[in-house]
């Protein structure tokens, strides 16, 4: 017969007691309360408490129950927990004889992770909409698994003292909760209800020069908000990360005066829907879209449009304006309490069933997140505030995904995702990667882990510049990262790099080329460790080429140390820099000229350029003024856009390349036709430019070859011309384009492997954001064998560039050290 147990274990057996250090996500998502659930349920005693390091656990009891424990405790962890490690080692028993909770330490690095913010799980929103619950229809109903935690935190370890909820003492209900380990809301930070937790305030503009707004205080602020939306009004509403404009998205006008406040020309709005069957009908919705648009993160997801069918009759419709010319329709689902407030609950009378939710800024500026900044700076945007008393510490837009063959493909790393680290595939110097001066997002990095910041934006804008300073003190206020280097793009005149080299302080700072960071970062993303080239094709608009020019169509034999520009787009004129770039006609033009084709009044482009620019353009381009030769595929996307009659005035970055992506979308099925770049090698006695900086051509693993290869559009360009003459549609030429790019991404990788047995490919830069191209490239590759790396933690386009940045650099200093 066995003897009955102790507490301690089997009578008479020595206890043991082991210390246990987690780290990952572990603080902000209920682990405290988990651990503390298994140690009493094995009977252990001890305590457990959150420090910089981690959640640090002290277990004493019968050696059987501690292991099962430290064995255990990585299995069964809450759902937002994200265990990296779990370390423990034996420590002299004490005799404890219970199991408790400790206050956090706060002496230390900090090393552990702080987790995003979450939408609001299933049972808050019970709660939410239960007449009987105390937080029925609490604007901030939250628990340890949903909620706002980056966007709050002010320090580590991860307590209430850390965060904007400082200032909001619990009340007795509040605290009882907080205080049981059975509650779903034990030391859930951010606790709250409506006797103790924020306050909503609806503010409504005073009138003329008699000051700012005044609040009004209806009985339900959300359901004045709601009327106000019904009746076309466009509302400032405070969220998580900062505040977005809304208006109803069905209501023609609204979407048109919101859009001519903002000053956003065509660029597509976002919209917010109450739930999947609001948007069913708008939208091709496959497992990953659902999955995505419901899970915890709650991006906005890029959705390819539905065409033909009828309109139900009580489905909801967006007006035109809220996406014109786009094939997709951004869509998110409501993740705070607040949002589906706006929406209504059951019983409420009819609400919005889909919303425009756009960033609260000025076009070219940071979301606003300062309430009273909200009321200065969106003043002319907004009829109505609806606002609250939680300040934002960290201010972070919605992300953006959309699905590309069945997988995810980050647009815009933001909420839900920053600050969570990548694990880097190399070891790498604590560093400071500062990105480049289009969606701007900066790393830091330290072994083998990266933490990249929130999308931040756009660097020629002073406050975004303030907003970037900011970004950069706040990650290292939440991380063990102490930069010992700094690494930036080599554009000269970039505010980026040029703000890297004010802050050196004697620090060395490595500027990579532009391109050499895209593929670093597919590489990175990938867990490639660089001892093998890849063949990057990295296409873009724009980005410093080593020779001057600017490049942006390129084929790239590289690794982490270097690279050898194996092929790229032939050069053409830019003429006027971005004027260029904001009239596509400008490149069809050049590129006419380039390919030896007169500009005759039949084609689209030549008619869409007034006479007197025509007349200053062909003067420009004879006399090579102000003419920066490029390679870039963005504008060779531009210049076909054009052409085709699809797009002549970009208001936004892309227009022209997504209003082209769009017209191809509506080409026959059937049609198989495809246009044709001349290849061919440069010139041999011109020498390869290195990829580095130095005299080297080629790293270890990198081999140098003859110059590079180039791809001339000119033929293309060409049978274009004789396809709109002979009448084929807009749509055909645009579908046959795409195809062309295809090919000849496929027939450079297929003669790099035939020359340098490279068969890894990666797809990156902004243009891999469109997915028509995107899948084609890919699918024509892995049909001959190659293996293709695309993005999915990090954007392909400039919001990935810091990643790349990172590596690159650490290994470059490691080099430089190591010969000096």
């Amino acid at each position: 017969m066995s003897r009955p147990r102790s507490p301690a274990g089997v009578l008479g057996e020595t206890p043991l007691r082991r210390r246990v250090l987690v780290r990952g996500v572990v603080q902000g998502v209920g682990f405290r309360p988990y651990v503390y659930t298994l140690a009493t349920g094995l009977g252990l005693r001890g305590h457990v408490t959150n420090t910089p390091e981690g959640v640090v656990a002290e277990v004493e009891g019968a050696p059987e129950a501690v292991a099962r424990f430290c064995d255990g405790i990585a299995v069964q962890a809450p759902p937002l927990a994200r265990v990296e490690s779990v370390d423990h080692q034996e420590v002299p028993a004490t005799g404890d004889t219970a199991f408790s909770i400790l206050a956090s330490r706060t002496a230390g690095p900090a090393r552990t992770l702080i987790p995003p913010d979450t939408a609001t799980c299933a049972a808050c929103l019970r709660e939410l909409a239960d007449p009987a619950d105390r937080r029925h229809r609490h604007p901030f109903v939250n628990c340890t698994h949903c909620g706002p935690r980056f966007t709050i935190v002010t320090g580590l370890p991860y307590d209430r003292a850390h965060t904007t909820m400082a200032g909001f003492p619990m009340c007795p209900d509040c605290a009882r909760e907080y205080a049981d380990p059975a509650d779903r809301r034990f030391h859930a930070q951010p606790v709250a209800c409506p006797a103790c937790g924020p306050r909503l305030r609806l503010l409504v503009p005073r009138p003329a020069d008699s000051g700012e707004p005044r609040p009004v205080t209806p009985d339900d602020p959300v359901a004045e908000a709601r009327r106000l939306l019904a009746d076309g009004a466009v509302l400032a509403v405070k969220g998580l990360g900062g505040y977005h404009l809304a208006c109803d998205a069905t209501n023609p006008d609204a979407v048109a005066l919101l859009r001519r406040r903002k000053a956003r020309g065509d660029k597509p709005f976002a919209v917010m829907a109450g739930s999947l069957d609001d948007i069913g009908h708008l939208v091709r919705l496959g497992a990953e879209e659902r999955g995505l648009l419901t899970g915890a993160a709650r991006p906005i997801v890029l959705l390819r449009r539905e065409t033909g069918g009828p309109r139900a009759p009580h489905a909801p419709w967006p007006a035109e304006s809220v996406a014109p010319g786009s094939p997709d329709l951004g869509v998110m689902l409501p993740y705070t309490p607040l949002h589906h407030l706006l929406f209504g609950l059951p019983g409420d009378a009819d609400g919005p069933r889909l919303l425009v939710m756009t960033s609260g800024n000025v076009s070219g500026e940071p979301i606003v997140t300062d309430d009273g900044e909200a009321l200065r700076r969106l003043a002319h945007l907004a009829d109505a505030w609806l606002t609250h008393d939680r300040p934002i510490h960290v201010p972070c837009d919605d992300s953006v995904l959309r699905v590309c063959d069945g997988e995810p493909l980050m647009v815009r790393r933001a909420r839900g995702y920053a600050p969570l680290p990548l694990n880097l595939p190399v070891p790498v110097r604590p560093a400071l990667a500062v990105g480049g001066d289009l969606k701007n997002v900066l790393c830091l990095g330290e072994d083998r882990r990266a933490w990249l910041s929130a999308h931040i934006g756009d660097m020629d804008d002073l406050a975004t510049q303030r907003a970037f300073e900011r970004a950069v003190a706040q990650l290292e206020s939440i991380t063990p990262v102490r930069p010992e280097l700094l690494a930036a793009d080599r554009h000269p005149g970039y505010r980026s790099a040029r703000w890297a080299g004010r802050n050196a302080a004697g620090r060395p700072v490595v500027r990579v080329q532009h391109h050499h960071a895209h593929v670093a970062a597919a590489m990175a993303e990938a867990g490639l460790d660089g001892s093998r080239p890849v063949l990057g094709v990295a296409f873009d608009g724009t980005g410093y080429g080593d020779d001057g020019a600017v490049w942006g169509g390129e084929f790239l034999l590289a690794d982490y140390d270097g690279f050898v520009r194996f092929g790229h787009l032939a050069y053409v004129p830019l003429p006027g820099g971005d004027a260029a770039v904001h009239r596509p006609y400008r490149m069809a033009l050049a590129h006419l000229r380039a390919a030896g084709i007169d500009w005759s009044d039949d084609l689209a482009c030549t008619s869409a350029c007034p006479a007197d620019e025509r007349l200053v353009l062909a003067r420009q381009l004879e006399r090579d003024l102000n003419c920066v030769p490029t390679s870039s595929m963005g504008r060779l996307f531009d210049a076909v856009s054009s052409l085709a009659g699809v797009c002549h005035r970009s208001g936004y970055e892309a227009q022209a390349a997504v209003e082209l992506e769009a017209a191809a979308l509506t080409a026959p099925a059937g049609d198989t036709g495809v246009y044709g770049f001349a290849v061919r090698c440069a010139d041999p006695d011109r020498p390869v430019v290195p990829g580095t900086g130095g005299p080297r051509t080629a790293t270890a693993s990198v081999p140098a070859g003859p110059a590079p290869v180039l791809a001339d559009p000119a033929p293309m360009f060409a049978a274009i011309v004789g396809d709109l003459r002979a009448g084929v549609a807009p749509g055909l030429v645009a579908a046959r384009f795409h195809r062309a790019v295809a090919a000849l991404v496929h027939r450079l990788c297929s003669l790099a492997r035939e020359r340098h047995g490279v068969d890894t490919v990666a797809l990156t830069g902004g243009v891999f954001a469109n997915s028509l191209l995107s899948s084609a490239c890919a699918a024509a590759l892995r049909a001959d064998g190659f293996t293709v790396l695309r993005h999915h933690l990090v954007p392909p386009g400039d919001g990935g560039l810091a990643l790349g940045q990172l590596v690159v650099a650490a290994r470059t200093e490691e080099r430089t050290r190591a010969t000096d």
